[in-house]
C-alpha cells in the first residue's frame, strides 16, 4: 500500500475537485497546497494506523481539528468538507479493492481494513466538527461581549461619543437605528425559560436590573414581535427615543419598573410601558417632595387616628375627582349621600377656605393620588406629620404616621 500512496493521493485530489465545487480552485495555489497535504497526511495516518492499531490519532485529529475551526473562521459549514471526506474514501476504498485483488487478499482482512477506514473517518469528521463548534462558540462569545459594551455605551449618561458608538456597533453586527426603546426586565426564577429576543435586540441579562435595547419599536409588527418575545416575563419598555438618548428610555424604564416591583403600578397583563404611566411617573419623581407636601397640605388630619385619616383622604380625593359632586362620590365610595355629606361637613371644618382655593385643591389632588396608589397597591401610606393628642383619659397620645 505505500508504495502507491501518491498515486492514490492524485485520484483523491482530482475526484474531490470534480465532484465539489468548493475544492476546485485552479487559480489559489495555495489551497491546492493546503488540500493535498490533508489528504497526503490522512493516507500516511491512515497507513500506519492499519498496521499499527494503537498509533497516536493526535496529530492528525488536531489537523482536523484546526481545519473546522478555518471553515468556521471563513463563514463556511462543514458541507463541503464532509462530502470530500466521503469522496476520499471511496476513492481509498476502490483502490484497495482492487489492490486487495490483485494480491488476494482474504475478505475477512480486506473488511477489518474497511471497518478501520469508517472508523477513521468518524473520527476525522467527529475532530472537524468539534474544530468548527469551538471556533462558532468563540466567534459568537466576542459578538456578545462587544454588543454588552454597546449597550454599556448606549446607557451611559452622560452618553458615549457618536463615532464611539458607530464603530462598536459595526464591529458588533449591529445596525444602528433611528431611534431606540430600552426595556427593563424583572429577575428570573431559576426555573423560568429565559426569553428568546429577535437577533437585532441587545441584550444583557446579567445586569442587575436585566437589560434590553429594542431598535425601530414603532416600525410595523415591532410591539407584538416584542411582546412575544417577551411573554411571561416582567418586563418594562422605555419611551422610544433618539438612539443617542437611550440613557433616558432606560431610566424611566426602570423607575416603571421599580414602581411595578412596589405595587405602585398594577402589573395586571402583558408587557408594561412606561408612557402609558407618565402621570404616575411623574407624580413619584421625586417622593420626598410629594411626602413633604403631603405634610403641608394634610396638616389638618394630622391629629385624627389613622383608619379617621383614610376615610376622610379617600373621600376628599374622589368630591376632587367629581367635581364636587356629593352624589356622585357616594357612588364612586360605595356608600350612602348622607354619609358623603357628614364627612365632606367634617373636612370643611378641618380645611376651611382651602377648600376653595383651586391651586390648594390642585396640591391636594396631587398628595391624595400619590397617598392612594401606595395604599391600594402596596399597602404605604403617606401621611401628615405625627402630632401628639390628649386622649380621653387626659394623657398624651402619640399618633404615628402609617
Amino acid at each position: 500500500m505505500r508504495p502507491h500512496l501518491d498515486e492514490v493521493a492524485d485520484d483523491m485530489i482530482q475526484e474531490i475537485q470534480t465532484r465539489v465545487r468548493e475544492y476546485d480552485r485552479p487559480g489559489d495555489g495555495s489551497y491546492s497546497g493546503t488540500l493535498r497535504l490533508a489528504v497526503e497526511r490522512v493516507l500516511h495516518f491512515f497507513v500506519e494506523r492499519v498496521a499499527d492499531p494503537g498509533h497516536d490519532p493526535a496529530p492528525v485529529t488536531d489537523f482536523f481539528r484546526a481545519i473546522g475551526r478555518g471553515e468556521a473562521g471563513e463563514g463556511r459549514s462543514l458541507d463541503a468538507m464532509q462530502t470530500a471526506m466521503r469522496v476520499g474514501g471511496m476513492v481509498a476504498w476502490r483502490r484497495m479493492t482492487e489492490g486487495a485483488e490483485a494480491l488476494q487478499v482474504p475478505p475477512r482482512t480486506l473488511g477489518a481494513v474497511g471497518e478501520v477506514l469508517m472508523q477513521f473517518q468518524d473520527e476525522l469528521a467527529h475532530a472537524a466538527a468539534e474544530g468548527f463548534s469551538q471556533a462558532k462558540a468563540a466567534v459568537a462569545g466576542e459578538m456578545q461581549r462587544r454588543r454588552k459594551r454597546l449597550l454599556d455605551l448606549l446607557f451611559a449618561d452622560p452618553p458615549a461619543a457618536q463615532e464611539a458608538i458607530a464603530d462598536l456597533a459595526a464591529a458588533a453586527h449591529w445596525p444602528v437605528p433611528r431611534t431606540v426603546a430600552a426595556v427593563a426586565l424583572g429577575r428570573h426564577h431559576a426555573d423560568t425559560r429565559q426569553p428568546a429576543f429577535p437577533p437585532d435586540v441587545l441584550a444583557d441579562l446579567t445586569r442587575r436590573t436585566p437589560s434590553l435595547i429594542i431598535p425601530d419599536p414603532d416600525g410595523p409588527g415591532r410591539a407584538k414581535l416584542v411582546d412575544r418575545a417577551l411573554s411571561g416575563t416582567l418586563a418594562v419598555v422605555g419611551p422610544t427615543v433618539p438612539l443617542m438618548e437611550a440613557a433616558r428610555s432606560i431610566q424611566w424604564a426602570r423607575k416603571t419598573l421599580c414602581l411595578v416591583q412596589r405595587g405602585v403600578i398594577e402589573a395586571d397583563s402583558g408587557v408594561i410601558r412606561s408612557v402609558e404611566h407618565m402621570s404616575t411617573l411623574i407624580l413619584f419623581q421625586d417622593e420626598g417632595l410629594i411626602t413633604s407636601l403631603a405634610d403641608l397640605r394634610l396638616a389638618p388630619l394630622a391629629h385624627l387616628r389613622a383608619s379617621q385619616q383614610d376615610r376622610l383622604a379617600e373621600t376628599l380625593l374622589a368630591w376632587l375627582q367629581s367635581g364636587r359632586n356629593a352624589n356622585e362620590v357616594a357612588m364612586r365610595l360605595h356608600v350612602h349621600p348622607q354619609t358623603v355629606r357628614y364627612r365632606l361637613r367634617q373636612l370643611e371644618e378641618l380645611f376651611g377656605d382651602q377648600l376653595l382655593d383651586p391651586d390648594l385643591r390642585f396640591d391636594l389632588e396631587i398628595v391624595l393620588r400619590a397617598r392612594a396608589l401606595l395604599a391600594d397597591n402596596a399597602g404605604e401610606r403617606i401621611m401628615p406629620p405625627a402630632r401628639a393628642a390628649v386622649g380621653e383619659s387626659g394623657e398624651v397620645v402619640s399618633l404615628r404616621r402609617g
